[in-house]
């Protein structure tokens, strides 16, 4: 299998570091470490995997049974663990987003590159049959250029909850962008081929975190407090992108907003369009024909539903790492146009005005040289 011979260390032992080493797992890789602050994780970890456990990922990175490290802490801790794992030679696949702001999100790229080990970064929902297929009958033609995509992570009643690290901003760095829009920006800028960036506008919004009133139907963030808790992120966004040859993305991210729920994709191009949910099996696409008669022609593209995007993401980070090869896709650079669209959110919405994706650190510094 792929991931024979490679020892992974988890360094997070939450639900979904749990996930990555049952995935790992099935793709024939060793589970040899995990790390985590909590005592109970590690011992729950521990029982499920037969691994070493370690309180703080100093230990798991000096490991010599770990080739591959897989970051799924609170979005603060992705710098200083993704760093030192890179720095100790182990390779790297650390969660989306790359990290909790800009700045730190620069120097684990820096970090990466001077690294010879291969460093991906958690994108999961490109690797779903969905946009598998679309990327299939894209790279065919079939959509001609792509003008337009609508990205939607739209949940009606789900923020995570006070308390929790999710709304507090100094260990995610922001809310409901950061935490789900993030998939549905990311989704859009690969579908495009990582355009360059003209311009950005958006709006964050805070609106439910001190509602005593907040219903919960689903229960989605357990013992709603408003008044014991902090709660100082952003719980939906609407922000538009425009690239410098004239296409656009607008997004829509919430963790609760009075609207019924949607993570639809919808992708228009000249010649097709396209749509689907986000991390779904399924792909429909939009077409038009004048074949006996003109008529709509709308076609249905069902995928594997036993296949997952964390099996395939998990398995093409495995065979980056067994062939010691850069990845072709969720790279740093990629992860890093990210984050830097999502800084331009962020202080669109702060300043009340348009604005543009910061330059790269290094750029800046020849262009201030230059002028």
């Amino acid at each position: 299998m792929i991931g024979d011979g490679i020892g992974v260390g988890i360094v997070g032992l939450g639900g979904m570091g749990t996930l990555h080493a049952r995935s790992v797992t099935e793709l024939g890789a060793e589970v040899v470490a995990g790390a985590d602050l909590v005592e109970a994780q590690r011992q729950r970890f521990a029982d499920e995997f037969d691994a070493r456990t370690y309180e703080t990922h100093e230990g798991l990175v000096a490991d010599d049974a770990v080739d591959a490290v897989i970051v799924t802490t609170p979005n603060r801790f992705h710098e200083p663990i993704t760093v030192d794992a890179l720095e100790g030679g182990r390779h790297v696949l650390v969660e989306k987003p790359l990290a909790h702001n800009l700045e730190s999100a620069e120097r684990i790229a820096a970090a990466a590159a001077r690294s010879d080990a291969v460093c991906m970064v958690g994108f999961h929902n490109r690797h779903a049959a969905s946009m598998a297929m679309f990327d299939e009958q894209h790279a065919r033609g079939r959509f001609g250029k792509l003008t337009h995509i609508e990205a939607n992570y739209v949940r009606r009643r789900g923020v995570p909850g006070p308390g929790s690290w999710f709304t507090d901003p100094e260990l995610a760095g922001g809310g409901a962008l950061l935490d789900i829009g993030v998939h549905a920006l990311d989704l859009a800028l690969y579908a495009m081929g990582f355009p360059e960036i003209a311009e950005v506008s958006g709006v964050t919004r805070t609106t439910f975190g001190d509602d005593e009133e907040y219903a919960d139907p689903d229960g989605f963030g357990d013992n709603w407090d408003a008044e014991s808790e902090a709660y100082d992120v952003d719980d939906s966004v609407s922000a538009f992108i425009r690239t410098t040859d004239g296409r656009t993305i607008s997004l829509e991210a919430a963790w609760a907003t009075n609207r019924e729920e949607s993570m639809d994709f919808r992708i228009r191009g000249t010649d097709g369009g396209a749509q689907f949910d986000i991390g779904d099996t399924s792909l429909e696409i939009l077409e038009t024909g004048t074949a006996g008669g003109d008529h709509y022609a709308d076609v249905y593209l069902d995928g594997d539903e036993s296949l997952t995007g964390y099996t395939a993401q998990d398995e093409q980070f495995l065979r980056a790492v067994a062939s010691g090869t850069a990845p072709g896709t969720n790279t740093i650079e990629e992860a890093l146009t990210v984050q830097r669209v999502i800084d331009a959110i962020y202080r669109s919405s702060e300043l009340g005005r348009a604005t543009q994706p910061a330059e790269p650190e290094l750029e800046a510094e020849q262009r201030a040289r230059i002028d």
